[in-house]
């Protein structure tokens, strides 16, 4: 019932669910490949090592990048009714915590078992075999193709009949038996979803690696399209929880509902997905001659980068026990997984609408870079994006606090979640920091991976999921049931920190050069600007005054895009003054995009 296979909001790997909404669109990776394929003289005019180069191929990126989060705002906004219904009908206690538990978790175990390899190794791989091999890479994604299915369709037959130890690890000791087995039920249904999150997940890149963005791009929306369908159905047919309900285990029936709507969605994605490999020029034809076919290399790439899922996971399995004893006792105020995935669901739109798609954009050209040996040019084209994503990020976390309880109100507070909804506020304000700290270390991590740097990558995680762990631990043990949530969205930070700090210097390193300087002037302009624009919109919030709980939904949403219009209107203002050109770019892209339609 998720929008995002997304992923939920743990440290470390969210490449699969990002994977899995990764907007696209229609730029033509095939195409660039065999562009960048071609010798390169940084000496020759509009190579790759000249600034009007470098230029040309940031606006390339930008408006492939804005094809790409068209559609990904479309989904996003599915995914925001499909949210608010969720809470309506099951609210944000230990009710929708049953519930959000068991249907995160197989997104979690695909990323264990095989997210890891998808996504962070076959993207440079089936560039590279469609550039080498005669037949461009076909005998090498249907022996891949093969070889997911056999795996995919075993794990997750064995989930399934291994449910109740695998959601014993996840479960915290202090639930309630009666929420316990309600959750075992959930995992039943939802398990298949490992088979049905990995498949898409491999056909979708395998559309990428063709040049074919668009479909993996909207096939969220139909996911967010049932699941909105089947609450629905749900409001109907059972009402919103209410009274003891909101702290207590489902029916069967409800449980069935649920489950089975879960899963039909996650199905339809990957469906969608198949008629377009054949319009895209894969033929599927099983493939059982593994051995001596270049599996070997992707394999050994993938053992340092499944270690890596491995070390992540765990820190993932510490979060959501620890999430999940805030709402144990069934007190009001008290937060867990749900209030920390929900609010996770909005902090990720500028990551997935605009990191996500200049990663998804700049990956192939990375990757031919570094088989090119260019590590100059990897190192340009990567500080290039850092900035285009940091002039997006930047004044979106600083203004996220300001605008949180009317978010809250808004996106959650119906029904079952109507009087609840401010437990969100504080997770949210403080989720801002983390997820721009997240979108520097993840496109540090697109260097690497292109570089096919997974054991530097692992390493580097250890670090990142040690911290989110040691902090998680020690702030949710000093605080109370309500803030659990608020306290681990800190962890997250002060993990992503580490992990910022890591990455960026060790590939600075291996590169030589990423832009360092230039960035450090333009983080410093970009500071001063998003400090007044911010500033500004602060004192008027202040003058408007608290937001009551019982607030309008209406008046609440006025209010909200005021306060967030005085702030993009200083903000691009004094962006022009400051002359941040990565700004100005990003808005000349989107109104060009606007003019042309």
């Amino acid at each position: 019932m998720r929008h995002r296979a997304p992923g939920p909001p743990v440290v470390g790997y969210s490449d699969a669910a990002d994977a899995v909404d990764d907007p696209t669109g229609s730029f033509e990776a095939v195409g660039a490949a065999r562009e960048e394929a071609r010798p390169s003289d940084p000496s020759a005019p509009g190579s790759p090592g000249t600034a009007e180069s470098s230029a040309a191929e940031q606006r390339s990126i930008l408006s492939s990048s804005a094809v790409m989060a068209a559609g990904t705002v479309v989904s996003r906004l599915s995914g925001f009714v499909r949210s608010a219904l969720l809470a309506a009908a099951l609210g944000i206690q230990l009710h929708g915590e049953i519930f959000t538990v068991a249907n995160t978790i197989p997104n979690m175990l695909y990323i264990l078992l095989a997210g890891g390899v998808f996504n962070a190794v076959l993207v440079p791989q089936l560039v590279r075999s469609m550039k080498h091999d005669p037949d461009g890479g076909e005998a090498y994604a249907n022996r891949v193709v093969t070889l997911a299915l056999l795996f995919l369709g075993a794990v997750t037959l064995l989930l399934v009949a291994v449910a109740p130890w695998v959601m014993a690890i996840y479960l915290p000791d202090s639930w309630p038996p009666e929420a316990r087995d309600s959750a075992i039920d959930f995992a039943r249904y939802c398990l298949p979803q490992v088979f049905f999150y990995g498949m898409f997940v491999l056909v979708g890149q395998i559309l990428n690696a063709r040049g074919r963005f668009g479909p993996m791009m909207w096939a969220p929306i139909a996911n967010n399209v049932i699941a909105v369908a089947v609450l629905v159905v749900y409001l109907v047919v059972f009402g919103a929880a209410s009274g003891a309900e909101v702290v207590g285990p489902f029916s069967p029936s409800q449980e069935l509902l649920l489950g089975l709507g879960s899963t039909l969605g996650i199905a339809a994605q990957l469906l969608i997905l198949v008629p377009y490999l054949r319009s895209a020029g894969f033929r599927f034809r099983p493939r059982f001659d593994f051995r001596g076919t270049g599996l070997g290399h992707t394999l050994r790439l993938a053992r340092w980068t499944v270690a890596f899922v491995i070390v992540n996971q765990v820190a993932y399995t510490v979060v959501v026990r620890l999430a999940g004893t805030g709402v144990a006792d069934g007190s009001a105020d008290g937060t867990g997984n749900a209030v920390y995935a929900s609010a996770f669901l909005i902090v990720m739109v500028p990551h997935s609408i605009i990191t996500v798609s200049l990663a998804t954009a700049i990956l192939p050209r990375l990757s031919q870079r570094a088989a090119d040996g260019d590590l100059a040019g990897l190192g340009r084209s990567l500080g290039a994006t850092l900035r285009t994503s940091l002039a997006v990020l930047l004044p979106f976390a600083a203004l996220l606090p300001v605008v949180a309880p009317e978010v809250a109100r808004v996106v959650w507070g119906y029904a079952a979640a109507s009087q609840s909804w401010p437990n969100a506020v504080p997770t949210l304000a403080l989720f801002g920091p983390g997820i721009v700290l997240f979108t520097v270390h993840y496109l540090m991590l697109r260097g690497f991976y292109a570089l096919e740097a997974t054991r530097t990558v692992f390493w580097i995680q250890c670090g990142v999921a040690a911290t989110n762990i040691g902090a998680a631990v020690v702030l949710v043990a000093l605080t109370d049931a309500a803030a659990t949530s608020a306290a681990l969205a800190t962890a997250y930070a002060a993990a992503y920190l580490v992990g910022t700090a890591l990455s960026y210097s060790v590939l600075e390193r291996r590169t030589g050069d990423l832009g360092g300087r230039t960035t450090s002037r333009f983080l410093v302009r970009l500071g001063l600007v998003v400090a007044l624009s911010t500033g500004l919109a602060y004192a008027v919030s202040a003058l408007l005054g608290d937001l009551p709980l019982d607030a309008a939904v209406l008046p609440t949403l006025a209010r909200g895009v005021g306060v967030t219009l005085v702030d993009v209107v200083a903000f691009l203002a004094l962006a022009r003054v400051f002359r941040l050109t990565e700004v100005t770019d990003v808005l000349a892209t989107v109104t060009g995009r606007l003019g042309r339609r």
